[in-house]
């Protein structure tokens, strides 16, 4: 588990951890008796803005975790039709590899109303139910008066039934590794917060990198079954901070300056459906043997 678990004042989970001269709190937590497990498990109804922890998610074949990626702010004309959604890349979007400001906001999606409730500095700044007109206009209007002068268009809330907003066309799972996040925090000398990499489940107990080995095998938890399918390339937003906004670091640079590639973490496309928490055993299967 993480070393320390709390609220802070935006709502979302706040991980102890450490790295540099400083020394890594995380370092020493993983017991080489213990299988690896699920930490953490995120989702991220609107693209761009505050994960949402869950302590525990059914997962069905063929999909992401309920919500996740559902909606999304379209950052000036996209061409999207609901009627027919394509997958369209993140720069059509608000998104925090360009837009850092996303992360001083607080928000929070509730799945029974459909209401997202936009925070910022502890003030409730805007409400609205996303799936009627009037309520994404709401939200369309904050944006639009608040961050006139940092986007490039007219912001409009986008959804459609069935389609994820994801930054890949396939419905995946995002995994990270914290061994891989700690031996980052010894890389770049600093404290790395693991939600930088906004993944959908953080899993303890694996060497750091070895979640590379992992593409093409199928990883159990529980009764679910997720095949490993393609590595994840990291953009600038890792380098923003979840916690301050800032953009303080150059993780994908220092990527490419020590390992010769920008990638950290896995996908992973469901192929059996069940029930996961934070705590189960996540264990890679054996290949089946010809």
């Amino acid at each position: 588990m993480w070393a320390s678990v709390a609220k802070n004042g935006r709502g979302n989970l706040q991980f102890q951890h450490g790295g540099g001269a400083g020394g890594n709190l995380l370092k020493g937590l993983m017991s080489s008796s213990k299988p690896p497990e699920i930490t953490g498990i995120y989702r991220y109804p609107v693209k761009g803005l505050t994960p949402e922890p869950m302590p525990r998610a059914a997962l069905n074949p063929g999909q992401t975790l309920l919500a996740d990626r559902r909606y999304a702010i379209e950052n000036g004309p996209s061409g999207f039709d609901p009627a027919e959604p394509k997958w369209l890349p993140k720069p059509h979007f608000l998104m925090l590899q360009r837009d850092e400001w996303l992360a001083a906001l607080q928000t929070h999606f509730d799945d029974a109303s459909h209401v997202l409730t936009v925070s910022h500095n502890g003030a409730v700044a805007a409400r609205g139910n996303l799936e009627t007109a009037e309520g994404r206009a709401a939200i369309e209007q904050f944006f639009a008066t608040g961050y006139a002068g940092q986007i490039k268009g007219p912001p409009k809330v986008l959804t459609s039934p069935g389609h994820s907003f994801s930054d890949v066309a396939r419905k995946v799972v995002s995994i990270i590794n914290l061994a891989s996040v700690r031996a980052i925090e010894d890389m770049v000398d600093h404290p790395v917060h693991p939600l930088r990499f906004r993944a959908n489940l953080y899993v303890e107990g694996w060497p750091a990198w070895h979640e590379f080995d992992l593409l093409d095998r199928t990883l159990a938890i529980g009764d679910a079954r997720l095949k490993v399918v393609k590595r994840i390339v990291r953009c600038a937003a890792v380098n923003v901070d979840p916690d301050t906004a800032m953009r303080d670091l150059s993780i994908p640079h220092a990527l490419q300056r020590r390992l010769g590639h920008g990638d950290c973490g896995i996908y992973a496309e469901v192929v059996e459906g069940g029930s996961i928490a934070v705590g189960d055993a996540i264990m890679a299967e054996e290949p089946a043997l010809l």
